[in-house]
Parts: C-alpha cells; structure tokens; sequence
C-alpha cells in the first residue's frame, strides 16, 4: 500500500474517532466498520425526537448489564448485555439481545458467585467492540429503559467512548424514577421490592436478560398507572418526572 493512501486512511479515520483507535482500526477493518457504525449512530440520534409520540406508540429497549464491579474508570468492565424491545405495553419476547463480553481481566469471586459467569465463559465470550456493536445495532434509535440506570449508562458510556470516542446520545429512562413518582412514600424502590409489590415473578436475577425482561414487566405495570394520570406523550412523561 502506499504512503498516500495509507496517510489519507488515517487521516479519515483519525476524523471519525481519534488517533488511538484510528491506529487500532488500521489493523482491523472489522473493527474500523464497527466504530464507524456506532459513531454514525450517536450522530444521527441527536436529530431523533421521540417526544411528541403517544407512549402507547412507544417501542423502547429494556435492557441490563452486568458487570465486574462498579467504577468502569478503576477497571471495572461490562461482563454482560440483556435486552428486550417492548411496543406500547407489549413485551416482544421474540425480539431479545444477550451477549456475554469477555472483560480482558478476571471476574472476581463474589461477582462469579452473583452472576454466575465463570472465568472460563468469560474468556471464551466475544471481545466489547463485537458485542457492543451488536447491541447498539439492536436497540437502533429506541428509547432506553433500565432500572437504577446510573450504573449501566455510567458503563455504557464507558465503554463507547473506549471503543468509539463517542458518548451516548440515546435516551434513558429509569424505573427506579418513575416508581418513585408514581409512589414517592415507598420505604424502598430497589428491583427487588418492586418486583414483589407488583406481584412480578422473579426468575433469575443478576442475569443480564432475565433483569431487563422482568425489568419490562415492570414497565409494562408503570404505563398502566402512568396513561391513568393523563400522561399521554414521552414530553409529558419527561415533565412530570422532572419535578420530582
């Protein structure tokens, strides 16, 4: 190859994302594609409004992660991905995403004991660029839903931002919010304890999957309560939640 085409490569890399993973991409062009796509992604969401649609239209993504621990800058990384699309207040069980990654470090022992993922699945999952790749192209221009989404946008954004120096542009909504709008004297607002006051079966917990899909039950109870009290858009939902 040439030192001009080589050059003018970096160069268009170096625009989409940086020096770092422009070097990086040079070679892996899988991983030049992938970046690419999520760059795009985040660009093109920014001109994507959803407030003005009935939540009764919505499609939103549900999703969960799992992780190593809690500080994606000490070293912590995402260990799993769980998504579920829901329209309106339909879960579509045929439309799910779940994904093991593997974190480049151990999984430590408690978090082994939490989730159940061993060193060894861990080790043999596929690398963060592939799978994240795959979950931003699942979720598509949805609305986001998670629960406690603190932790999980906090990681999500890490790691576009590792892979693609992009942040995420998508928006969240937190059940954890809503739950305490909807009843703002609970005396606890953890998954747990609302899976049992909405009388939500628990399957499997600390699986990434199992989380969003009992996540989206939940949801799916919150839209019941939420269309009762005349809120009838996601703007509305938004301005309500804002002044709580």
């Amino acid at each position: 190859m040439s030192n001009d085409k080589r050059t003018g490569g970096l160069w268009n890399l170096y625009k989409m994302g940086g020096l770092t993973p422009a070097i990086t991409s040079m070679y892996n062009p899988r991983n030049a594609q992938q970046m690419a796509f999520i760059r795009s992604m985040m660009k093109e969401q920014r001109k994507h409004s959803l407030y003005d649609l009935p939540l009764k239209e919505l499609e939103i993504v549900v999703f969960d992660l799992e992780t190593t621990g809690f500080y994606p800058n000490s070293g912590d990384e995402i260990l799993s991905f769980g998504g579920v699309v829901v329209l309106g207040s339909q879960i579509q069980e045929n439309k799910t995403f779940y994904s093991l990654v593997n974190p480049k470090r151990r999984v430590p022992e408690h978090i082994e004991l939490l989730t159940g993922i061993t060193n060894e699945m861990a080790e043999s999952a596929p690398e963060l660029m592939e799978v994240l790749h795959n979950f931003m192209e699942f979720i598509d221009k949805r609305l986001l839903v998670a629960h406690a989404s603190g932790h999980d946008k906090q990681f999500l954004n890490a790691a576009l931002w590792k892979t693609s120096k992009v942040n995420l542009t998508h928006r969240l909504l937190d059940t954890m919010m809503i739950a305490k709008w909807l009843d703002p004297k609970r005396p606890s607002y953890g998954l747990d304890e609302l899976l049992e006051s909405y009388r939500i079966p628990v399957t499997v917990r600390h699986q990434a999957l199992e989380d969003a899909l009992m996540t989206a039950r939940l949801w799916v109870k919150f839209m019941g309560e939420i269309e009762s009290r005349q809120v009838a858009t996601l703007g509305d939902l938004y301005a309500y939640l804002s002044r709580h």
